[in-house]
């Protein structure tokens, strides 16, 4: 059983800075971006192009990886959905554009490092520190400081910053914030680039631990969108809550069922949570919100 908390404690934590990734860029253009899961599955095959495939410093590799993706969220924002944005597409409709560019990036992927899982390590497999009982490596030690570091930093940064106040601003009412003179689609950049940096982040902390695939994002990017309606937009102790919950059911779902129900447990806990609680842990009414 101690086991089961450290590994509930670890993918907790995973799942608590996906949903933090994707919930940043939500809370402000208010659309499911699909491509958000490339951000985190190509963040990890770039650190294996330049660690493993150049030999490049695995530290210049993670720093040059973590920019290139984040870069791509930046781009993705500017050159692809700002501009559907600007000719009233509705978000349905650029969730689907998203989609599209998801499949196409994915296919690139394939393409480039084939679909057989990959690693990026360079030293042999841990067998962990036992702690209570249980084990725990260094690399999932390491995934819980980052994350948990990462939430109270954004919580700071949403709070106190001006970039923090103006995300907020502009999330409540985009029309009003224009008027008050904050240019939304300037913050609209902000949100997708702290996101698809958290999300390089993240991606990264996964391969490390679970090793490289294709898919990697998107099983990810589900599981913190999960999370994110668990915890209600906007939320950010939601979240936190929205992860423990999921991460809690689908281990002791594995250990009295079977592995193979963890995904199963995560929509079945969504759909509870949509019937009986659709706004969330937040209980905030969202205006104008099309998934």
């Amino acid at each position: 059983m101690n086991q089961i908390i450290i590994n509930i404690l670890y993918t907790g934590f995973v799942y608590l800075i996906i949903s933090m990734s994707f919930t940043i860029e939500y809370y402000t253009t208010k659309f499911f971006n699909l491509f958000h899961a490339i951000i985190i599955s190509v963040s990890a095959y770039l650190v294996y192009l330049f660690s493993i495939q150049l030999g490049s410093n695995i530290y210049a590799s993670i720093i040059i990886s973590i920019g290139l993706s984040t870069l791509l969220g930046i781009l993705s924002e500017w050159l692809i959905f700002n501009p559907l944005r600007k000719k009233n597409v509705k978000p349905f409709q650029i969730m689907i554009a998203s989609l599209g560019l998801y499949i196409i990036f994915q296919n690139i992927i394939s393409m480039l490092w084939g679909d057989s899982a990959l690693s990026i390590r360079q030293n042999n497999i841990e067998v962990g520190k036992q702690l209570f009982g249980g084990y725990i490596t260094n690399n999932q030690i390491e995934t819980i400081i980052i994350s948990a570091s990462l939430f109270i930093l954004l919580q700071i940064f949403l709070k106190y910053m001006p970039i923090g106040k103006n995300i907020r601003a502009v999330s409540s009412n985009s029309t009003l914030s224009n008027i008050f003179g904050i240019n939304a689609n300037r913050v609209f950049i902000y949100s997708f680039l702290i996101g698809s940096l958290l999300a390089s982040i993240a991606g990264i902390l996964v391969a490390y631990e679970t090793g490289l695939s294709p898919n990697m994002g998107f099983n990810l990017f589900l599981y913190g969108a999960v999370v994110m309606i668990i915890g209600g937009t906007g939320n950010l102790w939601g979240l936190l809550g929205g992860a423990f919950i999921l991460a809690t059911a689908q281990h002791l779902g594995a250990y009295y069922i079977d592995s193979k129900w963890m995904d199963a447990i995560a929509y079945i806990i969504l759909i509870l949570f949509l019937i009986w609680k659709p706004l969330g842990f937040s209980g905030k009414r969202l205006k104008k919100v099309e998934i």
